[in-house]
């Protein structure tokens, strides 16, 4: 198990270190010091790019400054109105006025799209989606974050993070026949949980990397997200090679390692030999068990797919485990193909006309029902899916039941029409030898010259609404809790993914509309009731806001006139989130107090601003008790939150001041 290492530094480095000090512009090595990163490459994906582009827009940026930005087009793919359909016309219409490259819908998704195309060794990557760590597969630098921080860096200012522990984790060993890449990521939650990785880098190395693909450390790192780890790193060896020369990019290839020898600030080591098939039970990623305790129970759907399995093997493996079978009736078996080329590779070699004769579902290229975007199972019906999550109602069905597994489980169990041990169905293990892939760069849009995109028009339609100009923060509060929550509140619980809720994305005044709503229906009722007062605060437990890294669970909540989180600690990039939109994150200070706090309390401060610079500790008055909190946040952070949040504290200090304030940090 995981152990704080009781030596100190030395010469020797962790790759982790190395890829830092690559990227570092300022900050110092301390576990928890201010970090400035450099940023080569972005990644947005649809659910949350309109925000970043509205953010770009309200900069009045000419032209991104990183090396290369990529716009995916992979989440909003259901057209059941025009909704979806216009924000991709937008989408289009900003990558070529700021100079991104675009990905249209089909195209697949986001993660293994810029693995296949656009994934550098050595380079950082930064990304509006939470399981950006994916691209740390290829020896990269990728780490998961808000919109408006993606945009900060496609602006050219460096990324503002804390420096992160670094967690080696040592594989020895070789997987068993029926065992793979998930069931590895999957054990690292059983033992560690989905706070495990707060504040570290994960970094995997040793002998047992041989048996690993550049695909299956995707699965690993792609995962790393759910133990809330700031980002997963592998080495660049012959694996990555391989990959990247199968895709005519070697020329790019680089070989990466630790030194031999160095030292982490945590430790761990699985022996790959001695894993099993393992399932994590609902509604946590981190309820992991051995299959074995749970066969024999009925299942209604079985998904293959989804970012966390993206791979030509993790579909061909069940194709040939289908081939000459019949799926029964009972069970939906949903195929989700993940990229263009994965596509392509399963046609050419007819490992999709398996799956078809088997009666699996093929859905079009995307993230689909990974977000509840189509998919969704029936209540009271258990449904086993490679995705990485599985937060109550991300299905798309509110009262699920969704279970985490390989493909290898998924499938034996689809046809078992229960949950079932892939060792125990009698099938024998396929041979694969993978094809080579097809790559076709042409159906992503490269940007326009600068003097061509300048003349280019944003497409609005009436759904796409600029950002609100939000007001700094008053110096005297008075704040009403409108909720009190538990440990572990997922971004899918404060604001919901889905086909219902998604199409506003690009419309914050809408989408405010379902903030909250899993966990109460009538928040958003409740704050706009407050009137002109339109202030308020929410309480948490731990983890708060763990998953997504979707903004609009800041910026919804915000409109609404959330000013306030206490919580007893926060999942890093949701805090940053808050930050960004000029809500004030605190840590209770005696977490008794928690306890003792209830919805309908009034919490109030004079001074406040003043007492933000002066100290980290704030005191709230209120008919109860004095309420003692702390933030830890930076000299920037609080002046990002006193001007209302970063477009107001660009607004207010000017495009020359900004850049350098935040590399002073």
């Amino acid at each position: 198990m995981a152990k704080a290492s009781a030596l100190k530094s030395s010469a020797r480095r962790p790759l982790a270190k190395k890829l830092i000090d690559l990227h570092r512009i300022d900050g110092g090595e301390e576990i928890g010091a201010p970090l400035a990163l450099r940023i080569d490459q972005t990644l947005t994906q649809d659910a949350t790019g309109t925000l970043a582009m509205l953010s770009l827009e309200a900069m009045h940026l000419d032209r991104v400054k990183t090396e290369v930005s990529v716009q995916y087009v992979d989440h909003n793919l259901l057209q059941v109105d025009n909704l979806n359909a216009e924000d991709h016309i937008f989408l289009e219409s900003a990558c070529r006025r700021f100079g991104i490259w675009y990905s249209r819908p089909g195209n697949g998704i986001s993660h293994v799209v810029h693995m296949e195309r656009f994934g550098q060794p050595e380079k950082s990557l930064l990304g509006s989606d939470s399981h950006t760590p994916a691209a740390g597969s290829l020896g990269m630098l990728a780490i998961g974050a808000g919109g408006l921080d993606v945009a900060l860096a496609m602006a050219g200012e460096p990324y503002m993070t804390e420096t992160p522990a670094i967690f080696g984790v040592e594989l020895i060993g070789a997987l068993p026949l029926w065992v793979s890449a998930k069931d590895v990521i999957l054990e690292m939650l059983r033992r560690h949980g989905v706070a495990g990785g707060v504040g570290k880098i994960i970094e995997y190395y040793g002998s047992g990397l041989a048996g690993l693909t550049a695909m299956d450390r995707h699965v690993i790192a792609n995962m790393g997200a759910e133990l809330g780890a700031t980002t997963s790193v592998f080495p660049s060896d012959e694996a990555t090679r391989t990959f990247m020369a199968a895709r005519g990019r070697e020329a790019q290839w680089r070989a990466l390692a630790a030194d031999e020898g160095c030292e982490y600030d945590v430790h761990d080591s699985v022996n790959l030999s001695t894993l099993e098939p393992l399932i994590a039970l609902p509604s946590s990623p981190g309820n992991v068990i051995p299959v074995a305790e749970v066969e024999g129970r009925e299942i209604a759907q079985a998904y293959i797919g989804s970012s966390a399995n993206p791979g030509w093997r993790d579909f061909a493996i069940c194709a040939e485990m289908v081939r000459g079978r019949t799926i029964p009736p009972t069970v939906s078996f949903d195929v989700n193909p993940t990229s263009r080329e994965v596509l392509q590779m399963l046609l050419d070699d007819r490992r999709l006309a398996a799956l078809l004769g088997a009666g699996a579902r093929i859905h079009q290229t995307g993230c689909n029902g990974c977000i509840g975007m189509g998919q969704a199972p029936a209540i009271g019906r258990n449904s086993l899916r490679t995705t990485p999550r599985n937060f109550p109602g991300r299905s798309g069905t509110k009262e699920d039941s969704v279970f985490l597994c390989s493909p290898e489980t998924a499938t034996a169990s689809a046809l078992a029409g229960c949950i079932a041990d892939p060792r125990k169905i009698g099938i024998p293990y396929p041979e694969l030898v993978e094809p080579a892939p097809r790559s076709e760069l042409s159906l992503i849009e490269p940007p326009p010259p600068p003097a061509q995109a300048k003349r280019v028009v944003l497409v609005k339609s009436a759904n796409i609404h600029s950002l609100p100009d939000f007001d700094p923060l008053p110096d005297k509060v008075e704040l009403e809790i409108l909720l009190k929550m538990g440990d572990n509140v997922s971004t899918d619980e404060i604001l919901p993914a889905g086909a219902r809720v998604l199409p506003f994305r690009s419309n914050l005044q809408r989408i405010s509309d379902f903030a909250f709503e899993p966990i109460d229906p009538d928040y958003s009722r409740h704050a706009r009731a407050l009137g002109a007062k339109l202030v308020h605060a929410v309480i948490g437990g731990e983890n708060y806001g763990q998953g997504s890294s979707r903004e609009h669970a800041a910026a919804a909540p915000r409109y609404l006139g959330l000013r306030m989180v206490i919580a007893k600690s926060f999942a890093r990039i949701h805090r940053q989130n808050l930050i960004n939109y000029g809500i004030l994150p605190l840590l209770f200070a005696n977490n008794d107090t928690y306890d003792r706090l209830q919805i309908g309390d009034k919490l109030n401060c004079k001074n406040l601003r003043s007492k933000l610079t002066s100290g980290d500790s704030i005191v709230f008055t209120s008919g109860k008790e004095d309420v003692e909190t702390v933030h830890h946040c930076t000299p920037d952070e609080i002046a990002v939150i006193i001007d209302g949040g970063v477009i107001g504290h660009r607004r207010r200090l000017g495009p020359m001041h900004e850049t350098s304030e935040r590399r002073s940090a």
